[in-house]
């Protein structure tokens, strides 16, 4: 198996995820534990990948790992941070210089095996600001990038590699390519593909209710496809002590509650709760506050609920592993991006259990479950669509007049996608009202109004997204059909930024 040392990344997991695709067994263990454990590592582990991370090498206290190590005679590749921890360690310079945030061009330098079968051209995902600029002993150029020369370095007698880019995500064209030679190639391992089984998720949500005195389950569904799949699959391993429960907070796609309608039409029930929602949020205008505003909230609702249902022990979430990620929850040392209000929101006491069942899966695996569940395609691709709804689209204070206007927008920008048939072929669309004021001409009249913000943006996993390349004659209709018909819009600005950099949501 290969061991995967994790420093933090956003993209520890997907790692794992991509060799397990491939066919390797690996694990994730953090630096600390990987010390202690140094001296017994396993004859078993064949190849060792340390991870990226968010610290810089040269900073105190950023995490490390032994150099005893690089004396056990393991392969090992080193990924943005842990290529920079392999120079660091073994007496090369580490500095912060030339910035590299999303696709960049790599070009090979020298042969190796990590390369083998490479085009000598292809695009490579980046996210970095610290950059190798002095070689450790032993080591050359494999690969390069326009800015940065020491992209990808090796020392092939020692089997000891490293590439400042992420061969993990998915817009990284060869990244699996790669992967598999480190561990073929180089580890020496063979393959052993594993069937994607529902069975076995099924069987751990059963294994759960039944070690914790079963009762019934509320379930936490919001017309998306992580809580759909999520429940579906609760259902299947409880039966029907699952009571799916509908918040309509206000801050939601009116398509949303329809949605949930169509498949829960056994024991929902439907809180309206928008009046709640809107008087905490009143004047909130920090979007971390908003988000964990809005998940206590929630909560408090279920806990309310639950009391009306008899013997009701767990809450159901569709939560998935990007938003471990980024609520900084995972077992790295992952920074917190931004709290999700089934994560980072959570009150540290709650008198429900959770349940969730997606937990360890990103949005491309839950829609393969939901594919083997016999879900329609038309669910399976629904547009993701933010816990928090339209309150981290709207940036600074939120208010039902707002709320009224994004949602008008939406449907404008979303229509016109879908008459040009690019709705279902983009991963996510929206507006954001941006909170900024510019002077525009309407009727010969000086209009002094809001910009807004359009977002669409094309992805697999959450983890990395690239701004979609829209035809200029839709998006001029999309910024005629707003302007013309929401009085007090400005201009709209077209968001092309890519992630990373940027996340997905503003806020």
């Amino acid at each position: 198996m290969i061991l995967i040392v994790d420093f933090g990344s956003q993209t520890t997991h997907l790692i794992g995820r991509r060799l397990n695709y491939l066919g390797f067994e690996n694990e994730i263990i953090n630096p600390n534990d990987a010390n202690k454990k140094l001296k017994s590592i396993s004859k078993s582990i064949k190849g060792i990948i340390f991870s990226g991370g968010p610290a810089s090498v040269y900073e105190k206290n950023a995490p490390s790992i032994n150099k005893e190590i690089f004396k056990l005679n393991i392969p090992i590749l080193g990924i943005c941070y842990g290529l920079q921890s392999i120079a660091y360690l073994l007496g090369g310079k580490v500095i912060s210089k030339n910035r590299e945030y999303g696709p960049e061009k790599l070009l090979i330098k020298s042969k190796s095996f990590l390369f083998e079968s490479f085009p000598q051209q292809s695009i490579v995902w980046m996210s970095h600001g610290d950059q190798v600029v002095k070689l450790p002993f032993g080591f050359k150029i494999l690969a390069s990038t326009k800015k940065v020369k020491e992209t990808a370095i090796g020392d092939e007698k020692r089997k000891i590699y490293g590439v400042q880019f992420h061969p993990e995500i998915h817009h990284t064209e060869m990244g699996n390519l790669l992967l598999e030679n480190f561990a073929k190639k180089i580890c020496g391992l063979l393959p052993e593909k594993k069937p994607f089984l529902v069975k076995e998720i099924v069987d751990q949500i059963k294994n759960q209710w039944l070690s914790q005195n079963q009762g019934k389950a509320i379930s936490a569904v919001s017309g998306g496809v992580d809580s759909t799949v999520a429940t579906l699959l609760v259902q299947k391993a409880i039966g029907k002590n699952v009571v799916p429960i509908y918040i309509d907070t206000g801050l939601m796609r009116d398509e949303n509650e329809k949605a949930v309608k169509k498949f829960f039409k056994d024991n929902l029930k439907i809180i309206r709760a928008k009046r709640i929602f809107l008087k905490k949020l009143k004047n909130i205008t920090n979007p971390e506050k908003k988000r964990k505003i809005i998940g206590k909230t929630y909560i408090e609702i279920f806990e309310k609920e639950a009391k009306k249902i008899k013997d009701a022990k767990f809450l159901v979430q569709g939560t998935i592993y990007s938003d471990i990620v980024e609520s900084g929850q995972s077992k790295g040392n992952s920074a917190k991006i931004k709290s999700h209000h089934n994560v980072g929101g959570l009150p540290k006491k709650m008198n429900l259990k959770l349940i969730e069942p997606l937990k360890n899966y990103y949005k491309d695996e839950v829609r393969l479950i939901g594919k083997m569940l016999g879900l329609p395609k038309e669910v399976i691709n629904i547009q993701p669509f933010p816990g928090p709804g339209y309150a981290i689209r709207i940036i600074g204070k939120v208010t039902e007049k707002r709320v009224e206007k994004i949602k008008k927008i939406d449907k404008i920008l979303n229509n016109i996608l879908k008459k040009h048939d690019i709705f279902q072929k983009i991963f996510q669309s929206f507006p954001v009202l941006t909170g900024i004021k510019s002077t525009a001409v309407k009727g010969d009249e000086r209009v002094y109004g809001e910009v807004v913000a359009i977002r669409i943006y094309e992805s697999v996993d959450i983890m990395s997204a690239s701004w979609a390349k829209i035809p200029y004659h839709v998006l001029d209709e999309i910024v005629k059909e707003i302007t013309e018909k929401i009085p007090d819009i400005s201009r709209v600005v077209y968001d092309i930024s890519t992630k990373p950099p940027s996340t997905m949501e503003w806020e």
